[in-house]
């Protein structure tokens, strides 16, 4: 098979909460997978022409998932009881790019995620468009697996 850039279009999220269905793998568009490092500056004595940049850690942004509002959904389910009633059960949450033949091709494994913002759409009288939920997910860390590794 030849190689090419992934396409962004073709795409499945899949939640390890009870209650998550078929229909909790779609969403219309996913962002905030991202990382950098954090870093100390050191200034060495004596020389002022430049400081030391050490890493410390790893920083995640926010994972932000948009789709359109589900009156039934396991993942609502559990984003309204951990925000609703602070019961906040950690899950593992994928998402994966796909190919033609609806095979992973890089997937995001998101360590114990858990709902930071649940949010609606507004309502329009004047307008004939579909309600839009958007969640997002603080988590732990995020893995890159490829197709070509394990």
């Amino acid at each position: 098979m030849a190689a090419y850039p992934a396409l962004g279009f073709h795409f499945s999220v899949n939640f390890d909460v009870s209650g998550a269905s078929g229909a909790d793998t779609r969403f219309q568009e996913v962002s905030g997978i991202s990382s950098d490092m954090q870093v100390i500056e050191v200034k060495e004595g004596g020389e002022n022409r430049f400081s030391h940049k050490l890493p410390v850690r790893a920083n995640y942004s926010n994972l932000v998932l948009k789709r359109g509002l589900f009156t039934d959904s396991g993942v609502i389910n559990w984003v309204r009881k951990a925000i609703e009633n602070m019961d906040i059960e950690p899950a593992s949450v994928t998402v994966s790019l796909l190919n033609e033949n609806h095979e992973p091709v890089h997937t995001y494994a998101f360590v114990n995620c858990w709902p930071k913002k649940w949010e609606v759409s507004n309502f329009k009288a004047d307008d004939n468009s579909v309600v839009v939920e958007t969640l997002e997910l603080a988590y732990q860390y995020f893995k890159v697996k490829t197709s070509g590794n394990t």
